[in-house]
């Protein structure tokens, strides 16, 4: 069968004659490679630096239509366009078109990047921020601990913005009880700063709000620039309570950011830290009083086997028994004491009788009871010699029982005592 040779145009191809895909594709990139380089405007709306890679991405898009290409460049050049390169920003880039056979893609390579309008406002943040952040505005130490449970939330959003019901309805889902005074302002254009900085300032008067959100959930560059206006960052600074900031996604950082006690990263992560989850605490304290109650238990079961081990020593079962030993030996003690008085006390009744014998013996009325008397003179001396009185005296008589009166008659001379024998 002849095959017929392949058509040399594309208007000359036909069904039983086509090209193969890579004639196409070859004939494109001989096309896009004759087309010089040329300067096109648009607004970067993806863009990831990723340190350490060869050549840089990013996706220019036209404003009015929706239309993007992606381009690449390398990292040198975008880091000369300056800090105001990001996404959301306006941009004029010298390009030259290239066409990939073998994914059949078209892009752009840029040689120049330049940031347009948007840039000079960027730059003058970032002088405010340096400044700011030299006078210690943006200091941790100034930052407030936001509270555990508010008693009422200050919400500061958009009027009928989607970001108050993701705060609202993500806050209420937590803590069911969560009270809010909500205030709907402009959150862009030229009204966005005069009207948060009054709303803020109403609601930091209110004594019963804990805590305050200024919540939008994003947007370009241009829509997020009021809330990096000085005069909005110092009044929140001023504030007196706690603000959470909820203005961009992770990659936005307005200078509200900096100054906020917190940055949730979204409204809904905003409403995620205001209050806390009602599952979880509940089950905390669940759990608390669960761990309280085995602590108790085991606290109980340890001092009562301590106090059996107490109970079941024999000094506790009697507790008599301690003193049983003393009062043994008191006993014996009281008994030696007693037998020792009683000897003592017989001793000396012994000792008293024969005391008493030997006095009765030697009293002058044991002599009278032995049949004795004693004579005395009137003037109640005792005669001992017959010569102390003469005849016809008078004398008493003591008798052992009485006494009487008698008269002298007579008296006898005692004989003279015996000469001493001599040693001759």
């Amino acid at each position: 069968m002849h095959t017929p040779p392949p058509a040399a145009k594309a208007a000359d191809t036909t069904r039983d004659n086509p090209w193969p895909l890579r004639r196409l594709t070859e004939n494109i990139k001989i096309y896009v490679d004759r087309m010089s380089t040329l300067w096109v405007e648009g607004q970067v709306v993806e863009y990831k630096p990723r340190p350490g890679t060869k050549m840089a991405f990013f996706v220019l898009r036209d404003a009015q239509t929706d239309t993007s290409m992606t381009v690449t460049a390398w990292p040198s050049i975008l880091d000369a366009s300056g800090p105001a390169f990001a996404e959301g920003a306006r941009v004029v880039t010298r390009v030259k078109p290239v066409f990939w056979e073998r994914r059949g893609t078209l892009n752009l390579r840029a040689d120049e990047v330049h940031v347009q309008g948007l840039g000079d406002l960027l730059a003058r943040i970032e002088q405010t921020r340096r400044r700011l952040a030299e006078e210690g505005v943006f200091d941790a130490d100034r930052k407030k601990p936001l509270p555990f449970l508010p008693r009422t939330i200050g919400l500061i959003c958009g009027r009928n913005a989607k970001a108050k019901d993701d705060v609202l309805v993500n806050a209420r889902a937590r803590w069911p009880g969560a009270r809010f005074e909500v205030r709907e302002v402009a959150v862009q254009g030229d009204r966005a700063v005069p009207e948060v900085t009054r709303a803020l300032g109403e609601l930091d008067a209110v004594e019963s709000i804990d805590v305050i959100v200024i919540a939008r959930g994003g947007g370009s560059v241009e829509d997020l620039l009021p809330f990096s206006d000085e005069a909005l960052v110092r009044a929140a600074a001023a504030a007196s309570t706690p603000i959470v900031s909820a203005i961009g996604h992770e990659g936005d950082a307005p200078l509200l950011d900096l100054v906020a006690d917190y940055r949730a990263s979204t409204p809904t992560d905003a409403a995620r830290r205001i209050v806390p989850d009602f599952a979880r605490e509940s089950e905390g304290i669940s759990q608390s009083r669960a761990r309280m109650r085995a602590a108790l238990s085991a606290s109980l079961t340890r001092n009562a086997q301590e106090l059996s081990l107490l109970t079941s020593r024999p000094v506790l079962q009697g507790p008599d028994a301690v003193l049983a030993t003393h009062r043994h030996q008191l006993g014996a003690s009281a008994d030696s004491m007693r037998r020792a008085v009683e000897r003592r006390i017989t001793a000396e009744n012994q000792e008293l009788i024969r005391a008493r014998a030997s006095l009765t013996a030697l009293s002058p009325q044991g002599t009278l009871d032995r049949g004795y008397a004693m004579l005395k003179l009137p003037n109640g001396a005792l005669i001992r010699d017959a010569a102390d009185v003469s005849k016809g005296s008078l004398i008493e008589g003591v008798l052992a029982r009485g006494r009487l009166v008698a008269q002298i008659v007579g008296t006898t001379r005692p004989a003279p005592d015996p000469p001493a024998a001599s040693d001759a």
